[in-house]
């Protein structure tokens, strides 16, 4: 007998480890934990991923849609999106004008800029635009082959579209691939967790 009721004692307990363990979790993530870690923020198959070291973003000679050339470099204070499209992607003609829509929401407090890997050629580029409704964004081709280069060093492009958050000191702080809801109170927490950072 005495050896039955110490097993259920060693059963209770655990049972009560696994059952309190949600809430602890919750409770890290509420305190010491949300300091540090971004609010999780999906697209389909993917998340957000930070990426490690950061480092700063480089500057970006590219072309925009008339032919003028551009230097694109992260803003201090300000959160900037870097994405890279192609005119063959299919996930692209969904995330582009959701990131149009989000630069004409937030035009003071954010940067958006929308590259395009996969021709210098400006007119198929306006073309494939041309059919989307991207009125707000900024858009341009990668005509110097700088984004290419600067994709194998720190914007490694791991799927397609993918968008990489710069952080206001200027750092790329981590990326998400696909169409994500950038609009959706997710994608507004994990914005307003990287203003906060400064």
């Amino acid at each position: 007998m005495p050896d039955e009721r110490r097993k259920d004692v060693v059963t209770l307990s655990r049972r009560s480890i696994l059952m309190a363990a949600p809430a602890f979790l919750a409770s890290l993530r509420a305190g010491h934990a949300q300091e540090s870690w971004p609010p999780v923020f999906e697209a389909g198959r993917s998340q957000f991923t930070m990426v490690r070291p950061h480092a700063p973003m480089p500057q970006l000679r590219l072309q925009d849609l008339h032919g003028r050339d551009a230097v694109i470099t992260a803003k201090p204070g300000r959160i900037t999106l870097v994405n890279f499209w192609a005119t063959w992607c299919a996930a692209c003609r969904l995330d582009l004008p959701m990131l149009a829509s989000l630069a004409g929401s937030r035009p003071d407090r954010l940067d958006i800029v929308a590259i395009c890997t996969d021709t210098k050629d400006l007119r198929k580029a306006r073309a494939f635009l041309g059919s989307l409704t991207v009125q707000n964004l900024a858009c341009y081709v990668d005509a110097y082959g700088a984004a290419a280069e600067a994709s194998k060093a720190m914007f490694s492009i791991l799927g397609m579209p993918i968008t990489y958050l710069v952080g206001t000191s200027g750092r790329v702080e981590g990326y998400i691939t696909g169409a994500p809801d950038w609009l959706s109170p997710a994608g507004a927490r994990l914005l307003q967790f990287y203003r906060e950072q400064g």
